[in-house]
């Protein structure tokens, strides 16, 4: 399971924070999600943009292969629903989305290597943009 893009993300201190603890600290450096978190452009929860994917925002996606819409909230692995669009962090879509701007592509990599890629369409809810620091 591979991030193709894990360059220019931004992320929320706290997000950051969780999201490295949630990585056994033995894969910390072969986790996929451990360049995302290197890379990334760290944030307080404060200061994030409203155009940011953060943890537990309500995405708009557009596959670029299909064009189907999907909507996802973005959710920690034990919330994950992925039948309901909660997709946890760890997935590859949500590795892939997490930090990126509305406009700006996700792709990833599953498992039997099926590439797939979708733009960041809307943020039709992010926590910070609704004044919720902690979620």
């Amino acid at each position: 399971m591979n991030i193709l893009t894990t360059d220019d993300r931004t992320l929320t201190e706290l997000d950051h924070s969780r999201i490295g603890r949630l990585i056994n600290h033995d894969e910390q450096r072969s986790h996929p999600m451990a360049a995302v978190l290197q890379q990334a452009e760290l944030l307080p929860a404060r200061e994030v943009p409203a155009d940011v994917v953060t943890m537990h925002s309500r995405v708009r996606l557009t596959d670029l292969e299909t064009g189907r819409q999907l909507k996802l909230t973005l959710c920690y692995p034990p919330d994950a629903e992925p039948a309901r669009g909660f997709v946890s962090v760890l997935s590859p879509v949500g590795m892939s989305v997490l930090g990126l701007r509305v406009g700006e592509v996700a792709r990833w990599r599953l498992p039997d290597g099926w590439e797939g890629a979708a733009r960041v369409e809307a943020i039709e809810f992010q926590p910070e943009a609704h004044g919720i620091y902690t979620l």
